[in-house]
């Protein structure tokens, strides 16, 4: 078994959302907290490629900014071959943790200083972590990296503007890979790409997955991105992890109803005739989530038990679940239609 790069126990991240205080005290109302991020544990091995799945505001960007330490979680832990980030409390203690993880974000348009050349964006790291003395060698140095992402030296004396969503992304890889780093956190770093050149982003991130020996955590809503890159798959749901298994065991016999309802979202493009369910319902408000499973208001299975009392991932078929009616057997084996992407 490979070693376990990343450990999340029971990680939450609230924040206050209230109004200010003077507006709660005119309306009568009290403080109001968003629980982003609520009691979400699992652990990635090296060189594996984990992703995170769900609906837009389930806290899939959320858990990605606290493994890079943008935020602090509210409790729980999270480790890096075993030391806890947490404990790291200086920036000289951080920096080699800093250095060794890093980040991926959504939007390259965003994500790129439009003021800096690109050969300076993917020296910054460099300079910052003294990995490289002197400017011939930070230069060659910048030169390899735009090589791995199919660009050009050239390409470094121009500015994040003259080039394409899809070179902006490349640029910002050979930024996170600039600090030499064994791990990276991908935010849905193809979503905003047309879907021919999401096809070129992930096959260079797999190419460079197995020749560089990185660990990735993968954050995305595309089922079909998700088969295409990961090893194994977390679902989430309103802040909370409702199944984990491997790609081969949820793609083939999902158990939990919202993985299902996920799936069946995927184009049947065998035609096989299988009934599909659409998912119901809208996402609710987490700031006031429901009672007991969140996904309660949207399961056809739920009874008044889900309605109470918060299930446990408990293993079931090959991977992890929170769900009392897969606990319960109320699900049966018929029920549960083999899924093909």
């Amino acid at each position: 078994m490979a070693e376990t790069v990343l450990r999340l126990n029971d990680v939450r991240r609230l924040f206050d959302v209230s109004a200010p205080w003077l507006a709660r005290v005119l309306s009568g109302t009290g403080p109001k907290t968003l629980k982003a991020v609520d009691g979400v544990s699992f652990e990635i091995r090296r060189s594996e490629t984990f992703a995170l799945v769900g609906e837009s505001g389930c806290g899939k960007s959320t858990v990605a900014r606290l493994v890079v330490g943008l935020y602090e979680p509210s409790s729980g832990g999270i480790e890096i071959d075993g030391v806890d980030i947490a404990s790291l409390k200086s920036r000289a203690a951080q920096a080699p943790m800093r250095r060794r993880v890093q980040m991926v974000f959504q939007d390259p348009y965003a994500s790129l200083n439009p003021r800096w050349r690109v050969k300076d964006i993917i020296a910054e790291p460099i300079r910052t972590h003294k990995l490289v003395q002197g400017e011939a060698a930070i230069r060659a140095r910048v030169d390899e990296l735009l090589r791995q992402v199919s660009l050009t030296p050239a390409d470094g004396d121009k500015y994040p503007h003259a080039f394409s969503g899809g070179q902006r992304q490349r640029i910002s890889i050979a930024r996170a890979l600039a600090s030499e780093p064994e791990f990276l956190v991908l935010d849905e770093p193809t979503s905003a790409l047309d879907v021919s050149v999401q096809a070129q982003i992930l096959n260079l991130m797999k190419d460079l997955q197995r020749r560089l020996g990185l660990t990735y955590l993968f954050i995305s809503h595309n089922l079909a991105v998700i088969y295409h890159v990961s090893d194994k798959i977390g679902v989430m749901y309103l802040g909370r992890l409702v199944e984990i298994g491997t790609k081969a065991a949820l793609f083939s016999q999902p158990r939990h109803p919202y993985t299902r309802l996920l799936l069946d979202t995927v184009p049947d493009l065998a035609m096989t005739g299988r009934e599909r369910q659409p998912v119901r319902g809208e996402v609710p408000n987490p700031i006031d989530p429901p009672s007991g499973c969140a996904f309660h208001p949207r399961c056809p299975f739920a009874n008044e038990r889900c309605k109470a009392e918060r299930p446990s991932l408990l293993a079931s078929g090959g991977t992890l679940v929170a769900c009392h009616a897969v606990e319960e057997g109320r699900l049966s084996a018929a029920s549960i239609d083999s899924t093909v992407c």
